[in-house]
């Protein structure tokens, strides 16, 4: 009996705008199912765009399906208000993934990038690059749901990825291979 495809919803939270992407994972394949954005009003209040955020997210739930799913982590912004409002805006993303009884997988930037491009420091035109390749797309996809793809991607590949190749069989010590 073939082993079945699991689906994965990945999310890269905002408080604008919010990527998400859908692979499948069939043994070491991935497939494209699909990706976008759930964007906010800037005109909007608070609760109104959490409230946004939650309702979109649950429709993509309810029309793919996912069986698990992966949220980038908040990284500390320069601006104490703007990494409260994107924590807020995770918040939503993960209540909606949790109130779908989702089982939730959180990864860092650096993770995602290592896992997809390679190395931790990846430019967002690099990440979009590779989700392409890796998912042989037609075309590019935008910046926020190549992140949300690329956090898919990432937990397809337990955390590990193309970072994982690179350092295999070598012992890495202060940034450098030993």
């Amino acid at each position: 009996m073939a082993p079945a495809a699991v689906r994965i919803l990945g999310i890269d939270p905002g408080l604008r705008i919010t990527g998400f992407g859908v692979i499948d994972k069939l043994g070491q394949k991935l497939a494209y199912v699909t990706s976008g954005c759930v964007k906010t009003r800037d005109t909007d209040d608070l609760p109104a765009r959490i409230k946004t955020l939650l309702d979109g997210i649950g429709e993509v739930i309810a029309l793919h399906q996912p069986q698990q799913a992966a949220v980038e982590k908040v990284f500390v912004n320069v601006n104490p208000q703007s990494t409260l409002l994107l924590g807020q805006a995770r918040g939503a993303a993960i209540s909606a993934l949790v109130g779908a009884d989702l089982p939730v997988s959180e990864y860092t930037a650096l993770q995602v990038k290592q896992a997809v491009v390679g190395h931790g420091k990846a430019a967002k035109e690099q990440v979009q690059q590779m989700v392409m390749r890796l998912l042989q797309l037609p075309g590019t996809p935008s910046p926020d749901a190549a992140d949300a793809l690329a956090c898919a991607i990432c937990h397809a590949h337990g955390g590990q990825g193309l970072g994982a190749i690179a350092t295999r069989g070598f012992r890495v010590r202060k940034g450098r291979l030993v």
